[in-house]
């Protein structure tokens, strides 16, 4: 009714529904209603969770080898009808393979339907749950002990259940769940913003990442004196950008007081880590000095290296309340110094996602820091500690802070920027894996 009262208010309107809408969706049911109702419409199909779910496992549908037909069934049918509409007879007599969706609940009484109609025990059966996420799990057997083993394990919806000699095929063709970080739950504490780059690097390797996010990006305190630095930008000898997000507010504030990249000046350009450095270069402006190592005090090993900057003009861009290494032994070093604070970092107070509940429900495998204030945020939302969660670091600044609070640091990126992580935690879960499987 929603559907066809939107579409006479002149209103363009989309069903979205997961899979393909004509298999097992109701999907043709309100096609029909539509139809009935004297509205245009469009279907554009999907790939049904009965193709896709066991493909993520391994498992795929025909085999020259084994088969050449599939059957497709739900073990959910309309309650209101008065026996079961699935033929088990013929299911029997058809053979191939036989994919049921929306049954784990009934399992057993199905699998004991088709034994009774001659269906081999020993047929190999295999259920994909929660397929295509990094939550998804496989569990095998055969047709006489799944669903036995289904209640063992608590494996419940939602499922695919396969039936059939293509199940073998799993153990060569296995992708998905063999990638380095399968099954692993991963909490990213990075503002909401920036979380998507290293979350989707760490879902690349098979994690369920749990975005939970402690601090976000404001304005400055005083944007009019940050403005007027940026408006001074031409007088100064060396620009240092300590973050991405400084790259960011410097450059939205200077294009709003220029139209052209020149009025920057002669000033060169220094940067900390690459993803600082490639954000000046989004601007198609070089970079002069960029330490291989991304911490405050390999800068002023670069700057050393120059030689005297005695009596330098450097505008130091940078969030509040940072360290204030560089600015004081910039300043020994004899060089004028101007902070500019582009931009503040402050707890994030809102939980839209339910990544909280969700963390201290079903607990983590492993959580990552990529700053001070990420360690320190969390901890003041004195969440449970979930058991057995472990810690990553970006650094050795991070770590620090960590210890302080009394965390143990299980990871330690040794290049301090978010692939340095994600390698360092691929390596340690890839170390504990070989570790249990030599034990």
């Amino acid at each position: 009714a929603l559907l066809i009262d939107k579409a006479r208010e002149g209103k363009q309107v989309v069903r979205l529904k997961g899979g393909d809408p004509f298999v097992f969706g109701r999907g043709a049911e309100e096609a029909q209603a539509i139809a009935d109702a004297g509205i245009a419409f469009e279907v554009v199909p999907g790939i049904t969770s009965a193709i896709a779910g066991p493909a993520y496992a391994g498992i795929p549908m025909t085999h020259r080898a084994h088969n050449s037909h599939v059957t497709f069934f739900t073990g959910h049918e309309d309650p209101a009808k008065a026996e079961s509409a699935i033929d088990y007879a013929a299911l029997a007599k058809l053979g191939g393979t036989q994919v049921m969706l929306m049954g784990v609940e009934r399992l057993g009484s199905i699998t004991s339907k088709m034994l009774e109609q001659g269906v081999r025990s020993d047929l190999p059966v295999a259920l994909v749950r929660s397929a295509t996420t990094g939550q998804q799990e496989t569990l095998t057997g055969t047709l006489e002990d799944i669903a036995q083993k289904a209640v063992a394990s608590d494996f419940k919806a939602p499922a695919v259940a396969v039936f059939g000699e293509v199940v073998g095929l799993r153990h060569s063709l296995n992708w998905y769940e063999k990638r380095p970080l399968s099954g692993k739950r991963i909490v990213v504490t990075r503002t909401r913003k920036q979380a998507s780059v290293l979350s989707n690097k760490l879902r690349a390797l098979g994690a369920h990442v749990i975005e939970l996010p402690t601090i976000r990006i404001e304005p400055p305190s005083d944007l009019r004196e940050f403005a007027e630095l940026v408006q001074d930008t031409h007088i100064y000898d060396w620009i240092v950008f300590t973050s991405a997000n400084g790259v960011e507010a410097f450059f939205d504030v200077f294009f709003k007081l220029y139209d052209d990249a020149r009025e920057i000046g002669g000033a060169r350009i220094a940067a900390i880590g690459p993803a600082t450095a490639q954000r000046v270069k989004d601007f198609h402006l070089h970079v002069d000095l960029q330490p291989e190592e991304f911490v405050a005090e390999a800068v002023l090993r670069e700057f050393k290296k120059q030689g005297s900057i005695e009596n330098l003009r450097i505008l130091l861009v940078r969030a509040e309340k940072a360290r204030d290494v560089l600015p004081k032994e910039l300043s020994a070093l004899g060089a004028i110094v101007d902070e500019a604070f582009a931009y503040r970092t402050v707890p994030e107070t809102r939980d839209t996602s339910g990544a909280r509940r969700q963390l201290a429900q079903d607990g983590a495998d492993l959580i990552t820091f990529t700053s001070s204030s990420t360690v320190e945020n969390f901890l003041a939302l004195g969440l449970p500690w979930p058991k057995g969660m472990q810690v990553a670091s970006i650094g050795p600044i991070t770590s620090k802070t960590a210890r302080d609070h009394g965390l143990k640091i299980d990871i330690e990126a040794q290049r301090h920027d978010i692939g340095g992580l994600v390698q360092a935690v691929r390596q340690f879960f890839t170390k504990e894996s070989a570790g249990k499987q030599s034990g």
